[in-house]
């Protein structure tokens, strides 16, 4: 009993705080979802109901950023899953130089959002007085320069997709270093003894030993892309609407503190949206790893 008791009383700072910036928000982001026309100056709703979540998915807003979300999402979290993979297997084969570049491969990670914002924009941004290091290598090939920055949806598209997966790789590739570097050589030894062709050995044996954190990063990748916004901000300004890059976050942000602010009840509907989408994808994910690792 005393034992309990003792617990209890460590657990007791951490759950008092859990409760009151977690638990309290939480609850209060469902009730404000379900209140219509909230006025925040006077703290009055008249009614309750669906009707923000109508208006919500009824905003072009809000389906330009939860096209936009999506298509980050399903271009960035695999990419960078594989691309990261790929790096970490090359790593694992050079010993010597493998803690050099593994600094090299983390430094994006640990650089402000929005200084590699400013260096993307240097290389892709078209202005009046240059048009950008990756357009002049597209006009030394023989192409046309592409407003990356200000211009059509899809190279906007490109960009935005390219900054998202060199901000993830790094902390991706770190995961999938150590990874590979827990798998016992002795699997390999028993292999090659029995004359096991490399790529068998990568599907029979490294990729089921590594799986778990693979299905890992793949999770924390799906809810860190659905949490996009900094990264848009960092390339495209703070008035994403207008640039038609806009994020479900960035959704919220607007509709509480930018040029739609004011609207905390409509914020709250789309947070819930959100909230619904990516629990629903994490349980898929972890149904899906738990059947692989059943057969």
């Amino acid at each position: 009993m005393k034992n309990n008791l003792k617990a209890w009383a460590y657990l007791l700072p951490a759950l008092l705080f859990l409760g009151i910036f977690t638990i309290y928000p939480l609850i209060d982001v469902v009730v404000y979802s379900f209140e219509e026309g909230y006025n925040f100056a006077s703290q009055t709703y008249t009614g309750t109901g669906l009707y923000n979540f109508s208006y919500v998915l009824r905003d072009p807003y809000f389906t330009q950023a939860l096209k936009n979300t999506f298509i980050i999402v399903i271009i960035t979290v695999p990419l960078s899953t594989g691309l990261a993979l790929l790096i970490a297997l090359g790593l694992s084969k050079i010993p010597r130089l493998k803690n050099l570049f593994q600094t090299v491969y983390f430094l994006p990670y640990v650089t402000n959002t929005l200084a590699v914002g400013l260096a993307f924009m240097i290389l892709f941004k078209k202005t009046a007085y240059s048009d950008g290091m990756v357009n002049l290598l597209i006009n030394a090939f023989g192409g046309d320069s592409v407003d990356f920055i200000g211009g059509p949806y899809w190279a906007k598209m490109l960009v935005m997709c390219i900054y998202t997966i060199w901000i993830v790789l790094p902390f991706k590739i770190l995961i999938l270093t150590s990874a590979l570097a827990s798998v016992s050589d002795t699997y390999y030894k028993a292999a090659r003894v029995d004359g096991t062709r490399g790529f068998r050995i990568f599907t029979r044996i490294t990729l089921p030993m590594i799986a778990p954190m693979i299905f890992y990063l793949v999770i924390t990748g799906f809810i860190g892309a659905f949490k996009a916004y900094s990264d848009e901000v960092a390339l495209f300004g703070t008035d994403l609407n207008a640039a038609g890059m806009n994020t479900i976050v960035g959704y919220v942000y607007d509709m509480l503190y930018g040029n739609s602010g004011g609207y905390p009840s409509f914020a709250s509907a789309a947070a819930i949206i959100l909230f619904a989408i990516v629990f629903t994808i994490t349980c898929i994910n972890l149904l899906l790893s738990k059947r692989s690792r059943l057969f």
